[in-house]
């Protein structure tokens, strides 16, 4: 970073700074009246406890909070390009990524073959040490990570135990009869719940039914399913996709979400707005005092 900034130009001390800590520091953070805008990612239980603190002294958020995304696969869909998508979204970073696939929305028609595919790829995939070349899942941030992980799958729990240090675990999948219980809550770890539907606003209403609305996808070939996915009555989603994952290519759009997972944006054309104050002059180079709205103001001398 500072090589970039003596690079390109004369660049104040203390432009960039970096300051490591724990709660007692972002509680510092959060209360000083200095600072103007605090930019917190993170869980929506944090982004409660930050949003009214930095409120209280008339200061401005951008919350990056939790996620609960889905893709919808529909009969049209390209299921080799879905079964690709579905494993890094789903596997990748070991499901600790906050546009991480959490639902799976399926077709009935086209369940089981994908089901049975995503088991055999869930279970070959290889889990250990990032540092090799042909590792594709990592550990778990913590211990505290792998018991919220056991806490929904129980005995289920598959953890790999042939990998250096740390906690190590086999991606899961977990049919789900219905949209609720833990399936509605964030597991930051990979765990994946597949849903099935007969009909497309059954997709659709599967989708919008939860709390967070961070990312989504669609998987489909059929325009008028992509476009009502996209359009207001669709995805009410901060992001949604068409045929790449939800943790596709973001960087450079706007990235943030609805509900639950904040409202804030980052990155994309305008998000320098947020980080900017914001100040409206008005300069009379006249003799003339012109008032607000062409307002007559006439005093009798």
């Amino acid at each position: 970073m500072w090589r970039v900034l003596r690079r390109f130009g004369d660049a104040p001390d203390g432009l960039v700074q970096l300051v490591q800590g724990g709660r007692d520091v972002g509680e510092k953070l959060v209360d000083d009246p200095r600072i103007a805008l605090v930019s917190a990612t993170g869980s929506t239980a944090m982004g409660r406890s930050v949003g009214p603190r930095v409120a209280q002294r008339f200061g401005r958020v951008l919350l990056e909070l939790g996620g609960n995304n889905a893709m919808i696969v529909c009969p049209s869909a390209d299921i080799a390009l879905a079964e690709r998508a579905i494993l890094f979204s789903a596997a990748g970073t070991a499901g600790q990524r906050c546009t991480t696939l959490r639902r799976l929305i399926v077709h009935e028609s086209i369940a089981e073959q994908l089901i049975a595919r995503l088991k055999h790829l869930f279970a070959s995939v290889k889990v250990g040490d990032p540092r090799e070349p042909d590792t594709l899942v990592g550990p778990l941030i913590d211990e505290a990570a792998y018991f919220g992980m056991a806490e929904v799958l129980g005995d289920r729990i598959e953890r790999v135990e042939n990998a250096p240090g740390g906690f190590y675990v086999r991606p899961a999948i977990v049919e789900a009869e219905a949209q609720q219980g833990s399936v509605l809550k964030e597991t930051f770890a990979p765990i994946l719940y597949v849903l099935r539907y007969s009909d497309f606003e059954q997709a659709l209403a599967l989708n919008n039914d939860v709390p967070q609305g961070l990312s989504s996808s669609i998987f489909t070939n059929d325009l008028r399913e992509a476009e009502r996915f996209l359009s207001a009555a669709g995805s009410d989603c901060g992001i949604a996709n068409v045929n790449i994952g939800p943790s596709g290519a973001e960087i450079g759009g706007a990235f943030g979400g609805e509900k639950e997972t904040g409202g804030g944006r980052e990155s994309g054309s305008d998000s320098w707005r947020a980080y900017m104050r914001r100040q409206t002059n008005t300069v009379n180079y006249g003799i003339d005092l012109p008032l607000a709205q062409g307002i007559r103001f006439d005093v009798a001398p």
